[in-house]
C-alpha cells in the first residue's frame, strides 16, 4: 500500500472551522423545498447532494456529521466507492441529528485490483431531501478492523447498478469498528491467495482483535475438494497467525429456480464443474476448526424462495442485466443485514456497536 501522504494545511483549517458544527443564522430562513439554504461545510460543495473531499491519506477516519436543518429532510451518506455509511435518516423541520461512522481510506479505493479512484476521502450527502450543517473528520487509530474477504458479490463494486453486500454493510455499524472491504470480482480461494494485491496484502495489516469474514466460492468453479479445504484452512490459520479472528460464510446462492419454485439445484446453490458442494465444505471446515459460520447460503435461500421467481428478481440484475449471481442495491442491503444480525447473534463484534 502506498505510504500515507501529508494531511494538506488547508485541510487542517477546513476541520476546524466546522469542529464545532455551527449552522450559519439565515439557515434558518430557508424556503420551503430546499434542504436549508445555508453554505455547505468547508471541504464541501453543492446542496443535492453535498459533495466533500478531504486529502488526507490511507488509513481510518472517524466522520462526525450534524444532520438536518430549517426543513424537513431525508439524507443518506456514502463514502469512497459507494460505501453506504448511513442510511436514509430523517429530520423534521428544525431538527438537527449527529451521526458518527468509521471509513477506511485505501488505494485502490474499491477492488484492490482495480482502478485506483480519487485519492483522499470522498463522502456524498444524497437521499430525497439531503441536508448537511456541519462536518468533522479525524484519524481513527487503533479501532477494529472487519476485514471482508471474497468476490464481486461482496466487493465495493465501482458501477451502479452492480451493489456487493460488503458495499451496503458499514451503514449497519456504528463509530468504532472499520470495515475493510478486500473482497475482489473474479477471486477464487486460489486466486485470492495468489495475487499479490489480495491475501498478500490483507495479511500483514491484521491486528490483534480483529474480524476476518472470508466467502470465496462463486468463482471456484474447477477447485478440487482437497485444493478448496487446503486454500481455506491456510487462510484460517494465517489469520489466527497475526492474532485475528477467521469467519467462514458461506457464498451468497444464485436466483436459478426449479420448475416447482425451489432452489434445490448446484447452479444455485454453488456446487461447482466437479461435483463439490462448496457451501457444504465450508460448513464442514468450520466444526473442524472451530471457526464461526455464517450461512449466508442458507440465509439467502430463504429469503430468494420467499419472495419467489418474480419477487426476487429485485434482489439481483435480472431484469437490468439478465444476471441472476450478482446483486442489485435493494439485494446487497438485504444480504449485508443478514450478515449484521449474524455478527450480533453470534457477538463476533461488541452489541454497542450495532445500529
Amino acid at each position: 500500500m502506498p505510504p500515507a501522504r501529508r494531511t494538506a494545511p488547508a485541510l487542517l483549517v477546513a476541520l476546524a472551522a466546522v469542529t464545532a458544527f455551527a449552522a450559519p443564522a439565515h439557515a434558518r430562513a430557508a424556503p420551503a423545498g430546499v434542504t436549508h439554504g445555508a453554505p455547505a461545510p468547508a471541504g464541501c460543495t453543492g446542496t443535492a447532494p453535498v459533495v466533500c473531499h478531504f486529502d488526507v491519506g490511507p488509513g481510518t477516519y472517524r466522520v462526525t456529521a450534524r444532520i438536518g436543518g430549517a426543513v424537513e429532510g431525508r439524507t443518506t451518506v456514502t463514502a469512497e466507492t459507494r460505501r453506504t455509511m448511513l442510511g436514509e435518516t430523517p429530520t423534521a423541520a428544525g431538527q438537527q441529528v449527529i451521526r458518527t461512522f468509521t471509513v477506511n481510506v485505501r488505494e485502490p479505493e474499491g477492488e484492490p485490483t482495480g482502478a485506483t479512484g480519487s485519492p483522499g476521502l470522498d463522502l456524498t450527502f444524497a437521499g430525497p431531501a439531503p441536508a448537511l450543517a456541519g462536518l468533522r473528520v479525524a484519524p481513527a487509530t487503533r479501532i477494529p478492523q472487519l476485514f471482508l474477504i471474497g468476490d464481486s458479490t461482496v466487493c465495493d463494486q465501482l458501477g451502479s447498478p452492480y451493489t456487493g453486500w460488503g458495499q451496503e454493510l458499514p451503514q449497519y455499524l456504528r463509530a468504532g469498528v472499520s470495515v475493510t472491504n478486500y473482497a475482489d470480482s473474479g477471486e477464487s480461494s486460489q486466486t485470492y491467495l495468489d495475487q499479490p494485491q489480495l491475501f498478500a496484502t490483507v495479511r500483514p495489516l491484521i491486528r490483534r482483535g480483529d474480524t476476518v469474514l472470508i466467502q470465496l466460492a462463486h468463482n471456484d468453479k474447477q477447485t478440487t475438494e482437497a485444493d478448496y479445504r487446503a486454500n481455506l484452512t491456510t487462510m484460517i490459520g494465517a489469520i489466527r497467525a497475526e492474532g485475528g479472528r477467521p469467519v467462514l460464510v458461506t457464498p451468497i446462492v444464485r436466483r436459478w429456480f426449479n420448475a416447482d419454485g425451489t432452489l434445490d439445484n448446484g447452479t444455485a446453490l454453488l456446487v461447482n464443474g466437479l461435483g463439490v458442494d462448496l457451501p457444504a465444505q465450508i460448513r464442514l471446515l468450520a466444526a473442524r476448526h472451530d471457526v464461526p459460520l455464517v450461512d449466508l447460503t442458507a440465509l439467502t435461500r430463504h429469503r430468494v424462495e420467499e419472495l419467489g421467481p418474480d419477487g426476487s428478481k429485485a434482489l439481483y440484475l435480472t431484469d437490468e442485466k439478465r444476471d441472476n449471481t450478482h446483486t442489485s442495491e435493494r439485494g446487497a442491503t438485504e444480504y449485508a443485514g443478514m450478515v449484521r444480525d449474524a455478527l450480533r447473534d453470534q457477538h463476533l463484534l461488541p452489541g454497542r456497536l450495532f445500529r
